[in-house]
């Protein structure tokens, strides 16, 4: 990094610690109540606890299983799907009314339908997440791939290739940019979905463990969970950020 890599960096930090330290004292000398703000100390020291003396391992893995299932499906569903009404205009003239009206419809809406319709529990939680992931990888990767440029196109049938290597080869590879760009925002959004169906019932989970922590007015643990639900996301992020690094260094070869 370069020296105003660095000082940009450097004042994020201060920034921050200035931030946290005006918090601190707003809580400590009473200027803001602990019913709206908690003392970064006091939020550290529950995240902490969470790890030692209230394992909080159990509900992180309920909340990762529901995600990771339902973003995967997700991106199985939505890729797939991008990529299959980019290849068949005319299918895409017909259901893209359709898909307009769904993406309009608010996800959250769509909760007690789905408990109705599934019951309370993995299948449910999961459901959940797709319905919050699996638009944006749909709509982004249709765009990235009718983005392909014509050339590519005419070098691969110029070689005679197949529709699949056509799919593999050309269409897919050259929309991967738009399409880690919808895993990002699904990432994000698959979360959300994941806490407001636990939020809404469930046993287990962060989701539920925020629940409680509001019913109780427990605004450290609140902040707590919150700051675990950050570095899970940004976690997430890092790793799409990261495959989709390895993706490219292997096709520039």
């Amino acid at each position: 990094m370069n020296g105003k890599v660095w000082g940009n960096r450097l004042a994020q930090i201060i920034f921050l610690l200035i931030l946290l330290g005006s918090c601190e004292w707003a809580v400590r000398s009473g200027l803001i109540s602990t019913l709206y703000l908690a003392a970064p100390t006091e939020v550290i020291r529950v995240f902490v606890s969470y790890f030692t003396t209230e394992p909080i391992f159990t509900d992180i893995y309920v909340t990762l299983s529901e995600y990771f299932a339902g973003f995967a499906i997700a991106i199985v569903i939505g890729v797939g799907g991008g990529v299959f009404l980019a290849i068949i205009p005319k299918l895409e003239r017909f259901s893209s009314p359709y898909l307009a009206a769904l993406m309009a419809i608010p996800n959250v809406t769509l909760i007690p339908l789905l408990t109705l319709w599934l019951g309370i529990g993995l299948t449910q939680k999961t459901m959940i997440v797709i319905l919050f992931c699996v638009f944006p990888i749909l709509f982004n990767t249709l765009a990235g791939v009718k983005e392909t440029e014509e050339n590519h196109l005419k070098v691969a049938r110029v070689f005679e290739a197949s529709k699949w290597q056509i799919i593999t080869k050309v269409l897919i590879p050259s929309a991967i940019p738009t399409i880690f760009a919808s895993f990002r925002l699904a990432a994000a959004s698959g979360l959300v979905g994941a806490l407001f169906g636990e939020m809404l019932a469930s046993r287990a989970g962060i989701g539920n463990l925020l629940t409680k922590a509001v019913s109780l007015y427990n605004t450290a643990d609140v902040f707590a969970l919150i700051t675990l639900v950050t570095l899970i996301s940004v976690l997430n992020i890092a790793i799409i950020n990261l495959i989709e690094k390895k993706l490219f260094l292997r096709g520039s070869h």
